[in-house]
């Protein structure tokens, strides 16, 4: 039998949006500062270390009980 691997590689919405920021800001179509224009980056990783800090916290208190 043939294997049929299918790979969705590929940009997310979030590198979309910033692409779309950037491009936005380097036209003059809007004057943010570079802090809002790479926010979605932020907001991601943020997001990111807020789950694995949570995680992480219940992780441990989960351990402390066995």
């Amino acid at each position: 039998m043939s294997e049929i691997n299918y790979n969705s590689g590929g940009m997310g919405f979030v590198g979309a949006l910033t692409i779309l920021f950037i491009a936005l800001k380097l036209t003059g179509v809007i004057n943010w500062s570079w802090l809002w224009v790479l926010s979605p980056i932020w907001i991601s990783i943020g997001l990111a270390g807020t789950i694995i800090l949570i995680v992480v916290i219940i992780a441990i208190i989960i351990g402390a009980f066995n």
